[in-house]
């Protein structure tokens, strides 16, 4: 919980890991893959604040103690939700499984909600240990890469009809929030196996399932927005937009904010720090105080209001995950209003 001049705010970080990068982890042959990887990963940081950024030995791989010090203990987290991404052709036991976040969070009961992933390349093998994991760890969200690499693939899409047996999966199971990234690539990933258009496709079909686009499409923002205005169950995940552009990018962070709120809106914006590439903290902490410049070419957009920071740090992700919020951390209901002279009925 983060209170500010009065304000509480009920926070939920909704994108957050628990890996490891660390040499012993690399696969034999793969070295220039799995090193690269996070090494890209750790430039990122470099967006941050100066006093955010860690040396890169512990960038690859972070004590448990850290990782529940920089969320729970001074991020003002309140729940985080784990984000897996396997990566085993490159790391031997995975980069960030869901294994590592379920070992992590049964440690911490209260404090993480765990998702798992899969791979529809995987087909009915990899169908059979999807649904062991939800059962396992109590899923309710799915993260998934579609650059991936396996093999000699070098990606997928949410159109490929291995994909739609897993999504009804997901749907038969209960797993009805999807988190796909769809958003800046990492070395060596192909950039264009990130792109948003097949979202489209699965969220028409799939009506049961939540599409949480993972980093807004960046840097395919309009494609994001206009196919994210016309599909009801599309989200945009803010991680990277908060973590990368706030403080480095000023002022495209707020043409981003401004263009998600115009076209998408305030109740489906989803706070995501991307730990521990960026530190929680001074995400809350700087969104909270930020708000629309008053540039002329900034002029089309409205200044956010604290019921709606609310709502994008925390609310909007506890309805999807149905996560109790104490009542204090609520929006108060609007008051209502009798017409002059019509009595109650």
């Amino acid at each position: 919980m983060y209170e500010k001049d009065g304000e509480k705010y009920f926070v939920v970080d909704a994108h957050t890991h628990f890996w490891d990068a660390s040499p012993d982890n690399w696969v034999k042959g793969q070295e220039e893959y799995a090193k690269g990887w996070i090494e890209c990963f750790h430039a990122y940081q470099g967006l941050g604040p100066k006093e955010t950024h860690w040396p890169i030995d512990r960038f690859q791989k972070y004590s448990e103690e850290l990782m529940m010090h920089d969320l729970f203990e001074v991020g003002h987290v309140d729940t985080a939700i784990f984000q897996p991404t396997n990566l085993r052709q490159w790391y031997k036991n995975g980069f960030n499984t869901t294994e590592a976040d379920g070992a992590l969070a049964a440690k911490h009961p209260g404090k993480f909600l765990v998702n798992t992933t899969f791979d529809p390349r995987e087909g009915d093998e990899g169908m059979k240990a999807f649904e062991e994991r939800v059962k396992r760890y109590g899923c309710k969200g799915v993260k998934l890469y579609t650059a991936e690499w396996r093999g000699d693939s070098r990606g997928w899409s949410l159109k490929d009809p291995e994909a739609a047996r897993y999504l009804e999966k997901c749907e038969e199971l209960g797993v009805k929030n999807v988190h796909i990234h769809k958003g800046p690539t990492i070395w060596p990933l192909d950039k264009d196996a990130f792109d948003v258009s097949d979202v489209d496709h699965v969220a028409t079909n799939f009506q049961g399932l939540n599409f949480i686009v993972e980093h807004v499409g960046l840097p395919r923002i309009e494609d994001f927005c206009f196919m994210a205005t016309q599909e009801r169950n599309v989200y945009a995940g803010l991680a990277v937009v908060v973590g990368g552009l706030m403080h480095a990018r000023p002022k495209f962070f707020a043409k981003v904010m401004g263009e998600l709120m115009f076209w998408i809106g305030e109740d489906k914006l989803i706070f995501g720090a991307d730990y521990a590439i960026w530190e929680p903290k001074w995400q809350v902490e700087g969104f909270v105080d930020w708000n629309m410049p008053g540039d002329d070419e900034l002029s089309d957009f409205a200044p956010l209001t604290v019921d709606q920071k609310k709502k994008i740090l925390g609310l909007n992700a506890a309805r999807l995950y149905d996560i109790d919020v104490p009542a204090e951390l609520r929006l108060k209901d609007p008051e209502t209003v009798e017409p002059v002279g019509v009595p109650n009925s």
